[in-house]
């Protein structure tokens, strides 16, 4: 089976969600997706199609590179359930905790240091690093 059939689903709900830049090519075994997504929802919405697709991610024939759209000074909402999320120190679960910004509050984007930790700014002036998962863009 060729892996565009493999991850036909994938890609046509990338398509449907509207990632802008979209792009796959295969190259040596593996397909290379990229692309930039609309929110955490619609990059989280793929990364859980993939998993369903390849359980436990075992084939390796997939590397997927898909960005969340949003630029520095971007405003943000925390997206958490219901609870707090943690500003930390440096980009680590091992960071220590700095800040809290709470569910549904408005951030402000300061960089993206990688696809899981961002580097944001609350409205009162606390700033650190924020798992991304829990970041979508206004």
């Amino acid at each position: 089976m060729a892996l565009q059939d493999k991850y036909a689903e994938l890609l046509q709900t990338a398509t449907t969600l509207g990632v802008a830049n979209l792009a796959s090519t295969e190259q040596e075994g593996v397909l290379h997706v990229s692309g930039t997504a609309n929110s955490t929802a619609d990059y989280d919405a793929l990364w859980a199609l993939y998993a369903k697709i390849d359980p436990n991610m075992a084939s390796g024939d997939l590397m997927m590179n898909i960005d969340i759209k949003a630029d520095a000074g971007a405003q943000l909402k925390v997206t958490t359930d219901s609870t707090n999320l943690n500003i930390r120190s440096t980009p680590s679960t091992e960071g220590e905790i700095i800040g809290k910004a709470a569910h549904d509050e408005v951030v402000t984007l300061v960089e993206k240091t990688d696809d899981s930790w961002w580097k944001i700014k609350t409205a009162d002036g606390e700033e650190g690093y924020a798992f991304a998962q829990y970041l979508s863009p206004l």
